[in-house]
């Protein structure tokens, strides 16, 4: 057994999620050290002095270990300067959630490189690097030879092979124990579709790149056509002014059944009754959201873009991805034919249980034992 320290500067939302599935799933001893998930740039410029100190405290009380895994919001070479006293000699793991390069600005964000160059040297710092999705990979290494051939001088470029060799596809575990998999799908009244039509999930962090936008403009067409349906929109929201949510909530009022953040046990039975998942996002590296509502049983309304091909099995493709504007029309084709595509996906929530933590965290043991 091996004694790893997570190192997790953005202990919130998805990243919380991994840190804590690994830690309650792995076989290793795994120790995290965190920070709260809030001010993501102040945690990828300033995370590595406090994160050391308590770094350096864990090493105090349960001693050396024999492996660090940090994520992509630290800054690492900064990091391992500040605990070189004290970690003796771990291998050193990163591990992509994102990256600076190529995530989506907001409306009022300028483009940062010196954030992107965090993400870069601590790739090159690391003994071994894994990304969450071929997806994510692929669209990071078109991304650095761009960054790096904008240096002055004394380019880097010359270390992208390396850092490309030492870099390889992990997925992210999801936490699926408490997500209730679909009975099947009887043709008895029980599983019959509610009259007000299918209820519509949408479940991502309240945030521009995930496209909130589109989603609610399509829903307010179906409206409009007198598609039935009905709608919950959960999700975290730090957002002070989440304008679009407050327009979608007073045109939709009449479908829509709730909205807001729930605690992981009402957020799991929202996924028993879920019908419909549904996506529009600019940018989805991995999308634990959608891999649970799937495993749930939730037909998906996805677009044929980002991690989604890669998540979903090909088999899945033509009844589950939609073209760019085309979204609409296969929510409307969804929710006026629901049997139909409900039978087209039988067997797509058993496939996604290959992300289910339980299954996932023998092959992080393995990749993080140094034994092996």
């Amino acid at each position: 057994m091996a004694r790893i320290f997570l190192i997790e500067p953005y202990f919130g939302g998805s990243h919380r999620s991994w840190a804590e599935g690994f830690q309650r799933h792995s076989a290793h001893d795994v120790h995290l050290v965190t920070h709260e998930g809030n001010f993501w740039r102040w945690r990828l410029r300033g995370s590595a002095v406090t994160l050391a100190e308590q770094t350096t405290q864990l090493c105090a009380e349960v001693g050396q270990p024999d492996v660090l895994l940090v994520s992509d919001m630290l800054n690492l070479p900064a990091y391992l300067g500040l605990v070189r006293r004290t970690v003796g000699d771990p291998e050193v793991v990163l591990y992509m959630h994102e990256n600076q390069l190529s995530y989506p600005l907001g409306p009022q964000q300028q483009p940062d490189e010196a954030l992107a160059l965090v993400n870069w040297v601590s790739m090159v710092a690391a003994d071994r690097v894994f990304i969450n999705s071929h997806f994510h990979r692929d669209e990071l290494f078109t991304e650095l030879p761009k960054l790096l051939k904008r240096a002055p001088d004394a380019s880097h470029a010359c270390l992208l092979t390396d850092v490309a060799a030492k870099t390889s596809v992990l997925p992210v575990g999801v936490e699926l124990s408490d997500v209730a998999p679909p009975d099947g799908f009887p043709s008895d009244s029980d599983a019959a579709i509610d009259d007000r039509g299918p209820l519509l999930l949408w479940s991502h962090r309240w945030d521009h790149d995930k496209n909130p936008r589109a989603v609610f403009a399509a829903l307010a067409e179906l409206m409009n056509r007198d598609v039935p349906f009905r709608l919950a929109i959960a999700g975290e929201n730090e957002r002070v002014d989440p304008r679009e949510f407050t327009e979608a909530q007073e045109l939709l009022a009449d479908r829509i059944e709730h909205v807001g953040f729930l605690d992981r046990s009402a957020y799991c039975a929202l996924l028993t009754r879920t019908d419909v998942v549904v996506s529009a996002a600019h940018h989805e590296f991995f999308g634990i959201a959608m891999v649970e509502a799937m495993a749930a049983g939730a037909v998906p309304v996805l677009p044929d873009r980002l991690s989604y091909p890669e998540i979903v099995p090909a088999r899945f493709h033509d009844s589950v991805l939609y073209p760019d504007g085309m979204l609409a029309a296969r929510l409307e084709a969804v929710c006026t034919d629901f049997e139909s595509y409900r039978t087209s996906v039988v067997g797509l929530a058993e496939e996604l249980r290959i992300y289910d933590w339980q299954t996932v965290a023998s092959r992080y043991d393995s990749l993080l034992d140094p034994a092996l």
